[in-house]
């Protein structure tokens, strides 16, 4: 399949996430999206959405028991279709999880951790849930329209855990530094929900539809 031949911006639909509020959030940005569980529709997109809320195992089962991943790892490893994971659907990305025992999709190298161990974590409530600003690492198209006002909605116990610093866009304060935000090649993750975060989502949402893929 050519890059032509594909179509559309696709909601995976794995039985995990908060897909209405994706698509309403898109189509506030000004594009259409369309939520599937079909690994052809998948397989055929030109732009992908993993959003997810929930356990690293049963997302994981999920995208399985649905014949997604196969359909996923063409469209991703193999095609380089763009996509952006949200939550618990930037976590499944990685190799592993702390909350689970299944492996992830490892197209990131990182693992999954959970938050409240270590300097600085004392005392804090886990999950870690409400508005955090973020302060961009490196320019990405995550940092287009960002501002010295921009904040996003968290809601997590775990955390992305990458191998290279340099591959974190965005970093969030939650007792330590937290990869808010990555961009490695064509996948692109958040831990925050864009859905949920009013202007600021709408605006970074923006700009991965619009993002090229050329720039990190």
């Amino acid at each position: 399949m050519t890059p032509t031949d594909r179509q559309g911006i696709v909601i995976v639909d794995y039985g995990l996430g908060n897909l209405a509020s994706v698509r309403n959030m898109i189509r506030k940005a000004g594009y259409d999206a369309e939520t599937s569980s079909d690994p052809a529709t998948i397989r055929r997109a030109a732009r992908l959405l993993l959003p997810g809320v929930g356990a690293f195992d049963h997302g994981m089962r999920n995208l399985a028991e649905r014949g997604l991943i196969e359909a996923l790892n063409e469209a991703v490893l193999v095609s380089r279709v763009l996509i952006l994971g949200i939550c618990l659907g930037m976590q499944l990305m990685s190799r592993r999880s702390e909350e689970g025992a299944l492996p992830g999709l490892g197209w990131l190298a990182a693992d999954t951790v959970r938050l409240g161990s270590g300097p600085g974590m004392e005392g804090l409530r886990i999950p870690h849930m409400g508005w955090n600003t973020v302060a961009k690492t490196r320019a990405t198209f995550f940092s287009r329209s960002l501002d010295g006002e921009a904040r996003f909605y968290f809601v997590h116990s775990y955390h992305l855990c990458l191998d290279d610093p340099a591959h974190v866009a965005l970093l969030t304060r939650y007792g330590r530094d937290i990869a808010a935000a990555t961009v490695t090649g064509n996948v692109a993750g958040t831990q925050f929900h864009p859905e949920k975060s009013h202007r600021f989502g709408l605006a970074l949402m923006r700009d991965f539809l619009e993002w090229d893929g050329r720039r990190a």
